[in-house]
């Protein structure tokens, strides 16, 4: 048996801050916590922390309740960009930091940094494994295997190894051989028509998700035509394929980053 222990990662903090009796996050903070949402595509997260605070004036529970509205704020942009709700386990209003007056000059700007949400991004620990080598298992068919295999109307193959950067159409750069390698069967099996389906993963409501690159909320969509667009630059015929975006209506119930995903359904094979 061989054990494999995981390297550890860092906690990871940020913060947001706000104008006064404001909860809509500025466009140039939303700007900066998109940045930072994108450093966590590579990070296997246990949980994110999500404090909202208000400065010293007001009343308490206008405070309390401004807070709050902040803290939710930030958690909505990271439903709406692939973040896991189920990873977000504190979304607290804390209400009114204290001022502590060290220079009167710098009041107005020790309150400014009072308004503010702080989020705290904990990784999982270290993952120990332990592989039995004595056996392994029977290797799974890849999809340009199953590609060349029988196929009929209504399959479905799903990308497994096509792995989307998170809020991004395009994919990671370990998956653009397997995609390069599911063009080239692609190519070769003239038989098929087919519908190339977009998904995302942890937004609200159904709802698509922002593409932050063209900042539209198409991104399922944009991600089918990534991979359209790819499959008809690589010579596969474009009257043989379509796509379409299906937001985040069909997850699979592990990890959100298979939800990220496209998939083929087979609508036509030639006698």
């Amino acid at each position: 048996m061989t054990l494999k222990i995981g390297l550890s990662q860092e906690e990871l903090n940020h913060v947001v801050y706000f104008e006064t009796d404001k909860y809509e996050v500025p466009v140039t903070e939303e700007n900066r916590l998109l940045l930072f949402i994108s450093t966590l595509s590579d990070m296997d997260i246990e949980s994110i922390s999500i404090f909202g605070f208000c400065d010293d004036r007001g009343a308490s529970d206008y405070n309390l309740k401004l807070s709050q509205q902040r803290a939710d704020a930030i958690k909505a942009i990271f439903a709406n960009n692939e973040i896991s709700e189920s990873l977000i386990t504190n979304v607290d209003g804390k209400g009114e930091v204290l001022l502590k007056i060290v220079d009167e000059k710098d009041v107005l700007k020790i309150r400014g940094l009072n308004r503010k949400v702080e989020i705290i991004v904990k990784p999982k620990p270290p993952k120990v494994e332990v592989i039995a080598e004595e056996k392994k298992p029977d290797k799974k068919k890849d999809v340009p295997e199953i590609i060349k295999g029988d196929l009929k109307v209504g399959d479905k193959i799903v990308f497994e190894n096509i792995l989307f950067k998170t809020g991004y159409s395009t994919v990671m750069p370990e998956s653009k051989k397997t995609l390069e390698e599911i063009a080239k069967s692609l190519v070769e099996r003239k038989d098929i028509y087919f519908t190339i389906q977009g998904h995302v993963c942890c937004t609200q409501f159904s709802r698509d998700a922002v593409d932050r690159k063209t900042k539209k909320r198409n991104l399922s969509v944009a991600r089918a035509k990534y991979v359209y667009d790819y499959f008809a630059k690589k010579g596969v015929d474009k009257k043989r394929m379509k796509y379409v975006g299906l937001r985040r209506l069909f997850p699979l119930g592990g990890d959100p980053k298979f939800d990220r995903r496209v998939e083929i359904l087979i609508t036509y094979v030639k006698e």
